[in-house]
């Protein structure tokens, strides 16, 4: 715990959230959501069914959205059930909180790289205690004790007798069994599926065409549309001429509330076009004025005061007190998700139900939402979750539902709701734009003193609300409350300052992203004023951290550090302990004499606990460091009377595949529980890319985006 019992860190909320609500039932209520199949003859609790053909279907409590969660849980329970993997299925599960919830969210939600941190034990107890049933089953159709019987892929063994029964030919019997608690789990040491690399159980269907995302449902009479929202965040309709858009072909509605005009087509094209065609008018309302020289403005005003405590050690002031204090301010700027897949949700409103189709990593809040848009009580209304076209934080959100249901509302027959690449990006929940002041003094060439003040928006103040304490966003905080280096004082503040005009929300790195940022990029200054390698001067530091320590060694090692680079080339370390992983990055590149980066080569090193399907590592590692290069070259959203002025990739800039350099990946093997990892690697790219334009023309950035005018003066000069 922390040391001031007042304080409350972003780990220990967590694990008092799920010590308060994880009261796992294993038996499925006999109605309602969560109900097996009534085809399935064997289902013991809310996550597996078995039929009498031995097939194991694993009710996954997470979405998938190109991490490999269905994969990686599906593993976990095969590993402990001792199934036949190739007789493994995986469905999603229902909107249903108290059977579904992530016990480390204490809601029913993907996210925060934490679904197999959250599910590592919950689905292991619930596959061994229904493997524990069905070794019951066949040691009584035997008429042997069960401790004489063993479990080998999908069948149970007698080696006395030399006698199996498949797992299909025991369910009528298994499901008479009450079942056992408590049973013993594997010894890792025994495991025969997790920590091998394992094809994805989503790969060939993605391959294939047969993938339903939820932009390809496709209800009997359904109608597509498309909308334009108020520009300006708050801003209300005030005139429409659609007398164009109606005599458009394949134009059927047009629907006005207060806040959007939707225009509803037999397909995207004239619902599209139909859109083009409407003259609207706007009342921009109080953000009509907002700019991103406001926004700065206000953050940067609100930095000078003092924040809320979130950790405080030793006594930072005494030492500051003796002088030859460093400091140095680095800011992040507003960035959307702009996932693959555009938003869209599917509803159909009758009199008596409200049926959806939809992506979101929120089922139950979608559910809501959909409720208060369609005016309806939520036991009306059924969601279809399919698989995500990427979430990054953005399907945490559940704003598009409610906008689906109001038009969905308005419309006979099922209606399809499409946002625009323009209006997606125009009206994101944008991850914040924050300020970080960070303070240090050396004493022989060792930290004594730290301050680190964060200044931004609190997403977990909104979006759940019981996280926010004395004026402390813990994930505001993340990474630097619990900075993983030795420093005998320090003190960490949070001041909340929300944006006027903009929505902000979770974006795929979370709080480590501004934090791992700060306090790497003051790292590598602090080691230049030591005289130092940026390497030594972290490991000098993590005498108490070993894993981590190791984690620098290896990519010490495999990145090639110290070995001589050409003019204006240069490498760049970061180290952080976020998500429950210890990762180690080098990224080398070269700023050329225009101050354009070319991004030359990327190392990782991690250590993430016992790997799970150590293919998925590598590849959330690989597409995580690649999210952050993007963000840290190009990332950047901007407005200008209150208008997001970004629309499109052409003026919001993806890394094109060129530009990707080599990523290695190395996983250190583990027999720690199991870490999350699909957004560290966002986290440690942005401050090793700075670390290595800082090597390489010993320009000290402290904001993103990359600045190329200012390298390039720098390199002329």
């Amino acid at each position: 715990m922390s040391e001031n019992p007042t304080e409350l860190t972003r780990r220990e909320f967590f694990g008092l959230t799920a010590s308060a609500v994880f009261v796992y039932g294993f038996h499925v209520p006999a109605s309602g959501a969560g109900e097996p199949a009534k085809d399935a003859a064997f289902a013991p609790n809310a996550f597996i069914r078995i039929d009498d053909q031995g097939t194991v279907t694993f009710i996954s409590p997470q979405v998938e959205m190109g991490q490999g969660v269905y994969t990686s849980l599906a593993m976990m329970v095969a590993e402990e059930l001792d199934a036949n993997w190739s007789k493994v299925r995986v469905e999603h599960a229902p909107p249903n909180a108290k059977l579904y919830f992530n016990p480390m969210l204490g809601v029913q939600a993907t996210g925060n790289s934490n679904s197999i941190r959250a599910f590592w034990k919950p689905l292991r107890q619930a596959s061994a205690t229904t493997r524990a049933c069905l070794v019951e089953a066949a040691a009584g159709t035997w008429k042997v004790p069960a401790a004489e019987c063993r479990t080998q892929e999908g069948k149970v063994i007698h080696d006395r007798t030399q006698r199996t029964l498949d797992y299909g030919s025991l369910v009528t019997a298994a499901a008479a069994i009450t079942p056992p608690k408590d049973v013993p789990l594997k010894d890792p040491a025994t495991f025969r599926l997790i920590g091998h690399p394992v094809k994805r159980l989503d790969t060939p269907d993605k391959t294939n065409g047969r993938a339903k995302y939820g932009i390809d449902a496709r209800p009997p009479g359904v109608r597509i549309a498309t909308l334009a929202k108020s520009p300006v965040l708050g801003g209300k309709v005030g005139r429409v001429d659609d007398s164009r858009a109606r005599a458009l072909p394949g134009v059927r509605q047009i629907v006005v509330l207060d806040d959007l005009v939707a225009v509803v087509g037999d397909h995207m094209w004239a619902a599209k076009q139909g859109l083009a065609a409407l003259d609207i008018a706007w009342n921009d309302g109080s953000n009509g004025a907002v700019s991103t020289d406001l926004i700065w403005s206000r953050l940067r005003e609100a930095s000078k005061r003092d924040g809320a405590v979130a950790k405080e050690v030793g006594r930072v002031s005494d030492v500051f007190a003796q002088g030859d204090v460093a400091t140095a301010e680095y800011e992040m700027p507003l960035l959307a998700h702009v996932t693959m897949e555009p938003l869209n949700c599917t509803v159909h409103v009758t009199p008596t139900s409200v049926e959806v189709w939809t992506g979101t990593q929120v089922m139950t809040r979608v559910q809501g939402e959909i409720a208060k848009g369609a005016n309806v009580p939520e036991s009306q209304v059924t969601v279809h979750n399919h698989l995500l076209g990427g979430g990054f934080g953005r399907r945490l959100e559940a704003d598009m539902a409610y906008d689906a249901a109001r038009i969905a509302k308005q419309v006979k027959g099922p209606v399809k709701v499409v946002w625009t690449r323009e209006e997606d990006i125009r009206h994101d929940y944008y991850r914040p734009a924050y300020h970080t002041i960070l303070a240090a003094r050396l004493d022989r060439g060792r930290i004594a003193g730290w301050k680190h003040k964060v200044s931004g928006s609190a997403v977990l103040a909104r979006w759940l609300p019981p996280a926010f304490q004395k004026g402390v966003d813990p994930d505001g905080v993340d990474s630097a409350a619990d900075i993983p280096y030795d420093i005998p004082n320090y003190r960490v503040e949070f001041n909340r300052e929300e944006p006027p005009g903009v929505n902000t929300a979770f974006w795929r790195g979370v709080g480590p992203n501004n934090n791992v940022f700060a306090i790497e990029s003051f790292m590598d200054e602090l080691a230049r004023s030591a005289g130092q390698d940026p390497i030594a001067f972290r490991r000098a530091h993590l005498d108490k951290v070993p894993r981590l320590q190791a984690a620098l060694d290896l990519v010490k090692q495999r990145s090639g550090w110290g070995t001589p680079l050409p003019q204006r080339c240069g490498r760049g370390v970061s180290a952080q302990t976020s998500f429950g992983s210890f990762l180690a990055t080098v990224v080398e590149c070269e700023v050329d004499e225009a101050g354009e980066v070319r991004l030359k080569r990327v190392t990782t090193a991690v250590d993430t606990g016992l790997p799970v399907n150590p293919d998925t590592i590598a590849a959330q590692l690989q597409g995580g460091l690649i999210f952050g290069l993007t963000a840290a070259l190009y990332g950047q959203i901007t407005l200008k009377d209150g208008r997001v002025e970004q629309s499109n990739f052409h003026d919001y800039q993806m890394l094109r595949m060129n530009q990707v350099p080599p990523i290695e990946v190395h996983v250190i093997r583990s027999a720690e529980l199991p870490g999350g990892i699909g957004e560290a690697g966002t986290a440690s790219a942005v401050p090793a890319l700075r670390n290595a334009i800082y090597a390489a023309t010993g320009v000290a950035l402290r904001r993103m985006p990359i600045d190329s005018k200012l390298l390039a003066k720098t390199v002329r000069t």
